[in-house]
Protein backbone atom coordinates (compact mmCIF):
# COMPACT_ATOMS: atom_id res chain seq x y z
CA UNK A 1 0.00 0.00 0.00
CA UNK A 2 1.57 3.46 -1.00
CA UNK A 3 0.24 6.57 1.97
CA UNK A 4 0.00 9.86 0.50
CA UNK A 5 0.28 11.80 3.76
CA UNK A 6 -1.63 15.32 3.05
CA UNK A 7 -2.70 13.48 -0.39
CA UNK A 8 -5.74 15.24 -1.04
CA UNK A 9 -4.10 18.43 -2.86
CA UNK A 10 -3.67 18.19 -6.67
CA UNK A 11 -0.51 16.87 -6.61
CA UNK A 12 -1.13 13.99 -3.93
CA UNK A 13 -4.12 13.07 -6.06
CA UNK A 14 -2.66 13.02 -9.00
CA UNK A 15 0.40 11.04 -8.13
CA UNK A 16 -2.33 8.19 -6.15
CA UNK A 17 -3.78 7.70 -9.80
CA UNK A 18 -1.26 7.44 -12.10
CA UNK A 19 -0.07 4.74 -9.63
CA UNK A 20 -3.46 3.25 -8.92
CA UNK A 21 -4.13 3.10 -12.64
CA UNK A 22 -0.43 1.39 -12.91
CA UNK A 23 -1.85 -1.44 -10.32
CA UNK A 24 -0.81 0.14 -7.14
CA UNK A 25 -3.03 0.10 -3.81
CA UNK A 26 -3.40 3.41 -2.73
CA UNK A 27 -4.26 5.43 0.73
CA UNK A 28 -5.21 9.56 0.31
CA UNK A 29 -4.89 10.85 3.89
CA UNK A 30 -5.98 14.14 4.88
CA UNK A 31 -6.43 15.75 8.62
CA UNK A 32 -9.90 15.76 7.42
CA UNK A 33 -11.18 12.24 6.95
CA UNK A 34 -14.15 13.05 4.98
CA UNK A 35 -11.72 14.86 2.44
CA UNK A 36 -9.91 12.31 1.87
CA UNK A 37 -12.48 9.62 1.17
CA UNK A 38 -14.12 12.71 -1.00
CA UNK A 39 -10.42 12.67 -2.72
CA UNK A 40 -9.80 8.65 -3.04
CA UNK A 41 -13.47 8.67 -4.77
CA UNK A 42 -12.53 11.27 -7.18
CA UNK A 43 -9.38 8.89 -8.36
CA UNK A 44 -11.49 5.81 -7.76
CA UNK A 45 -13.91 7.27 -10.45
CA UNK A 46 -11.40 6.47 -13.14
CA UNK A 47 -12.07 3.17 -12.51
CA UNK A 48 -7.79 2.42 -11.82
CA UNK A 49 -6.58 -1.10 -11.39
CA UNK A 50 -5.52 -0.42 -8.16
CA UNK A 51 -7.61 -0.10 -4.75
CA UNK A 52 -8.18 3.40 -3.84
CA UNK A 53 -8.87 4.57 -0.24
CA UNK A 54 -9.00 7.38 2.10
CA UNK A 55 -8.66 8.19 5.78
CA UNK A 56 -6.69 9.99 8.10
CA UNK A 57 -3.17 10.64 8.23
CA UNK A 58 -3.11 8.67 11.43
CA UNK A 59 -4.39 5.73 9.55
CA UNK A 60 -2.34 6.21 6.65
CA UNK A 61 0.67 6.42 8.31
CA UNK A 62 0.07 3.41 10.01
CA UNK A 63 -1.18 1.05 7.44
CA UNK A 64 1.07 2.24 4.86
CA UNK A 65 4.27 0.69 3.56
CA UNK A 66 5.25 3.39 1.15
CA UNK A 67 4.84 7.12 2.13
CA UNK A 68 4.74 10.02 0.29
CA UNK A 69 4.52 13.21 2.19
CA UNK A 70 2.99 16.08 -0.09
CA UNK A 71 1.27 18.38 2.52
CA UNK A 72 2.37 22.51 2.11
CA UNK A 73 5.88 23.35 3.77
CA UNK A 74 4.43 25.27 6.37
CA UNK A 75 2.79 21.98 8.02
CA UNK A 76 5.88 19.97 7.41
CA UNK A 77 7.37 19.52 10.94
CA UNK A 78 3.99 19.99 13.11
CA UNK A 79 2.33 17.10 11.02
CA UNK A 80 5.90 14.78 10.83
CA UNK A 81 6.28 15.54 14.33
CA UNK A 82 2.68 14.23 15.18
CA UNK A 83 2.92 10.92 13.25
CA UNK A 84 6.47 10.25 14.26
CA UNK A 85 5.97 6.92 15.81
CA UNK A 86 3.60 5.94 13.11
CA UNK A 87 5.85 6.32 10.91
CA UNK A 88 9.01 4.93 12.20
CA UNK A 89 10.92 2.93 10.16
CA UNK A 90 8.93 3.44 6.92
CA UNK A 91 9.78 4.24 3.64
CA UNK A 92 9.40 7.95 2.58
CA UNK A 93 9.06 10.20 -0.15
CA UNK A 94 8.86 13.85 0.23
CA UNK A 95 7.82 15.49 -2.26
CA UNK A 96 7.63 19.00 -0.56
CA UNK A 97 9.46 22.19 -2.00
CA UNK A 98 9.33 25.17 0.30
CA UNK A 99 7.71 27.94 -0.97
CA UNK A 100 6.24 31.35 -0.84
CA UNK A 101 4.36 33.97 -3.18
CA UNK A 102 4.55 37.52 -3.50
CA UNK A 103 2.38 39.51 -6.00
CA UNK A 104 2.13 36.16 -7.92
CA UNK A 105 5.66 35.11 -8.06
CA UNK A 106 6.87 31.91 -6.41
CA UNK A 107 10.09 32.29 -4.33
CA UNK A 108 11.85 29.02 -2.87
CA UNK A 109 12.29 29.38 1.13
CA UNK A 110 15.42 28.75 2.91
CA UNK A 111 15.21 25.77 5.03
CA UNK A 112 17.74 26.17 8.25
CA UNK A 113 18.39 22.38 7.90
CA UNK A 114 19.06 22.66 3.76
CA UNK A 115 15.81 21.42 2.71
CA UNK A 116 12.28 19.47 3.30
CA UNK A 117 13.78 16.02 2.71
CA UNK A 118 16.53 16.83 5.05
CA UNK A 119 14.23 18.68 7.80
CA UNK A 120 11.60 15.25 7.60
CA UNK A 121 15.29 13.23 7.90
CA UNK A 122 16.08 14.88 10.93
CA UNK A 123 12.62 14.75 12.41
CA UNK A 124 12.24 11.24 11.19
CA UNK A 125 15.64 9.74 12.03
CA UNK A 126 15.11 5.95 12.07
CA UNK A 127 13.14 6.22 8.69
CA UNK A 128 14.55 5.91 5.04
CA UNK A 129 13.91 9.16 3.14
CA UNK A 130 13.91 9.98 -0.28
CA UNK A 131 13.16 12.86 -2.12
CA UNK A 132 11.40 12.87 -5.72
CA UNK A 133 8.43 13.97 -7.61
CA UNK A 134 9.18 17.87 -7.20
CA UNK A 135 8.80 18.57 -11.07
CA UNK A 136 6.34 16.96 -12.05
CA UNK A 137 3.26 18.73 -13.24
CA UNK A 138 0.32 18.24 -10.82
CA UNK A 139 -2.28 19.48 -13.63
CA UNK A 140 -1.19 16.80 -16.19
CA UNK A 141 -0.94 14.07 -13.73
CA UNK A 142 -4.77 14.48 -13.05
CA UNK A 143 -5.07 13.83 -16.82
CA UNK A 144 -5.10 9.97 -16.75
CA UNK A 145 -4.54 8.99 -20.50
CA UNK A 146 -1.67 11.42 -20.85
CA UNK A 147 1.71 10.24 -21.14
CA UNK A 148 3.98 13.33 -19.47
CA UNK A 149 7.27 13.52 -21.23
CA UNK A 150 9.36 14.36 -18.42
CA UNK A 151 12.19 12.99 -15.78
CA UNK A 152 11.90 12.54 -11.98
CA UNK A 153 15.05 13.50 -9.94
CA UNK A 154 15.34 10.99 -6.97
CA UNK A 155 17.75 11.85 -4.17
CA UNK A 156 18.35 9.66 -1.35
CA UNK A 157 21.14 8.21 0.62
CA UNK A 158 19.60 4.62 0.52
CA UNK A 159 20.29 2.88 -2.90
CA UNK A 160 17.65 0.20 -2.62
CA UNK A 161 14.88 2.85 -1.76
CA UNK A 162 16.40 5.12 -4.57
CA UNK A 163 16.09 2.67 -7.20
CA UNK A 164 12.61 1.39 -5.94
CA UNK A 165 11.35 4.97 -6.18
CA UNK A 166 13.02 5.33 -9.63
CA UNK A 167 10.98 2.22 -11.07
CA UNK A 168 7.94 3.56 -9.28
CA UNK A 169 8.45 6.48 -11.00
CA UNK A 170 8.58 4.89 -14.14
CA UNK A 171 5.66 2.88 -13.86
CA UNK A 172 3.87 6.23 -15.03
CA UNK A 173 3.61 6.91 -18.38
CA UNK A 174 6.29 9.21 -20.33
CA UNK A 175 8.17 9.54 -16.68
CA UNK A 176 11.87 9.06 -16.72
CA UNK A 177 13.69 8.34 -12.88
CA UNK A 178 16.97 10.16 -12.56
CA UNK A 179 19.34 9.35 -9.73
CA UNK A 180 19.85 12.85 -8.17
CA UNK A 181 22.44 11.34 -5.82
CA UNK A 182 22.27 11.80 -1.97
CA UNK A 183 19.43 13.54 -0.32
CA UNK A 184 21.87 17.02 0.30
CA UNK A 185 20.68 17.31 -3.26
CA UNK A 186 17.09 17.75 -2.41
CA UNK A 187 17.44 21.26 -2.22
CA UNK A 188 18.37 21.98 -5.86
CA UNK A 189 15.49 20.18 -6.98
CA UNK A 190 13.15 21.49 -4.72
CA UNK A 191 14.61 24.90 -5.58
CA UNK A 192 13.95 24.25 -9.45
CA UNK A 193 9.74 24.11 -8.49
CA UNK A 194 9.75 27.70 -8.11
CA UNK A 195 11.42 28.48 -11.64
CA UNK A 196 9.29 25.77 -12.90
CA UNK A 197 6.19 27.79 -11.63
CA UNK A 198 7.07 31.42 -12.80
CA UNK A 199 7.95 29.56 -16.42
CA UNK A 200 4.37 28.56 -16.20
CA UNK A 201 3.18 32.31 -15.52
CA UNK A 202 4.94 33.57 -18.17
CA UNK A 203 4.14 31.03 -20.74
CA UNK A 204 1.01 30.00 -19.13
CA UNK A 205 1.80 26.29 -19.58
CA UNK A 206 2.83 23.49 -17.14
CA UNK A 207 6.44 23.31 -17.40
CA UNK A 208 8.50 19.87 -16.31
CA UNK A 209 12.15 18.89 -16.72
CA UNK A 210 14.25 16.72 -19.04
CA UNK A 211 18.18 15.44 -18.10
CA UNK A 212 19.53 15.17 -21.68
CA UNK A 213 23.44 13.67 -22.17
CA UNK A 214 22.43 10.83 -19.72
Amino acid sequence: MIGFIGGTGPEGRGLALRFAIAGEDVAIGSRDTERAVEAAKSVASHNPRGRVIGNSNTEIARMSELIFIVVPYSAQRVTLEALQNDLDGKDIVNVVAPLSFEKGLAQAVRVEEGSAALESANILKNSRIAAAFHNISAHELLVPDLSLDTDVIVCCDDICLKEKIIELAERISGVRGVNGGGIVNARYVEDLTALLLNINRIYKTNSMIKITGI
